[in-house]
């Protein structure tokens, strides 16, 4: 006989089947300092690290409507990672190692085997990140979902020592800009990118276009966030090499980056530096979206931007050689004359 709970609307037997479901993924991430999971928080011995005077990080991020378009691919295992990425990538930016990761999967009705999928997406991104995942909450709120729909975030945590913050305050007149490709759209915009696709020009998931050589416009745009841990801890191991690091999300060239940058300067890149990936310029053509305007909603190409003194290029460049990690030298920094703080030019 239903319980009083189930007749409301939620299942706890669910609840426990996704439990079980997911300790396996949960086991993959573990990681030095990491307690278990079961009890009402999540454990780590910070202690065990060894830094001298430890900073914690801290950052929290969701996946926004990119949700919908896994809903429409019925294709869930890989949006945990653009959650985790979200997150990870923006500690990193300040020069923090990625501890540990906890999610929040609200839903309309807990689906145990849909669920597991999201975990295993999130589990996927700890590994990446070298993050365990620590913990987590499911919540089953009939009435405020649809039985098919949830949403996802989650909360990161790493440390940095205290005399190697990146914070910006270092960059000067003359660093060098490299930048790191992004695997795709990555998880910002996607309110604009359904608009165009979906609702202006009746495309459907389903769709192939030329420019995207072979692939149906959903397995493009679902394609999941890069997270740059692999590539920037060796750089964040060395004497200062970085000036600054941007994480090129929300706002993109045009709000981001100017965060890190002192007053008085400005970035100067150099748009023809590298190669933009053909799903922005769909994009820019099926929305007839000015130029300007995609770099300030999209990272068209570039998910890390790192501001290095001339000086430490030639370092950083055979680092990130050594990491097979792909980089373009993509502007440098300039006075700011007129106000701009990003200028975008074609050469330099």
């Amino acid at each position: 006989m239903p319980t009083a709970y189930e007749n409301a609307g939620v299942s706890v037997e669910a609840g426990y089947e996704v439990v079980n479901r997911i300790k396996a993924h949960v086991a993959r991430t573990a990681r030095p300092g990491a307690g278990g999971i079961g009890g009402f928080g999540g454990l780590f011995d910070l202690a065990s690290l060894g830094y001298k005077e430890p900073v914690l990080v801290s950052g929290t991020d969701g996946v926004g409507t990119k949700l919908m378009v896994a809903k429409m691919m019925h294709k869930h295992d890989t949006i945990g990672q653009d959650c985790v990425a979200m997150c990870v990538n923006d500690i990193l930016a300040q020069g923090a190692e990625p501890l540990f990761f906890l999610d929040y999967i609200a839903c309309g009705k807990n689906d145990p085997a849909l669920l597991e999928q999201v975990v295993k997406g999130v589990a996927d991104g700890c590994v990446q990140a070298g993050a365990a995942l620590v913990g987590g909450e499911t919540a089953e709120m009939p009435d405020m979902y649809a039985p098919d729909e949830y949403d996802l975030a989650g909360f990161t945590v790493g440390v940095v020592e205290k005399s190697k913050i990146i914070d910006g305050t270092t960059i000067a007149e003359g660093d060098v800009l490299i930048g790191l490709p992004s695997s795709g759209i990555h998880s910002n915009g996607y309110s604009l990118v359904r608009k165009i696709l979906f609702k202006d020009n009746n495309l459907s998931v389903d769709t192939k276009l030329d420019e995207l050589g072979g692939e149906t416009l959903g397995e493009e745009i679902l394609k999941p966030t890069r997270i740059y841990a692999k590539a920037l801890k060796p750089l964040f191991s060395g004497d200062n090499l970085l000036h600054g690091v941007a994480h090129i999300t929300g706002g993109a060239f045009v709000e981001k980056v100017p965060r890190i940058i002192p007053e008085g300067l400005a970035a100067a890149f150099d748009i023809t530096s590298w190669s933009v990936p053909p799903i922005f310029r769909v994009l820019q053509r099926l929305g007839n979206v000015d130029e300007l305007e995609m770099y300030n909603i999209f990272n068209m190409g570039i998910g890390m931007v790192l501001v290095v003194s001339p000086d430490k290029v030639d370092e950083v460049e055979r680092i990130l050689d050594a990491e097979q990690e792909t980089h373009y030298t993509v502007g440098r920094i300039v006075k700011d004359v007129d106000g701009t703080r990003v200028q975008l030019h074609r050469g330099l």
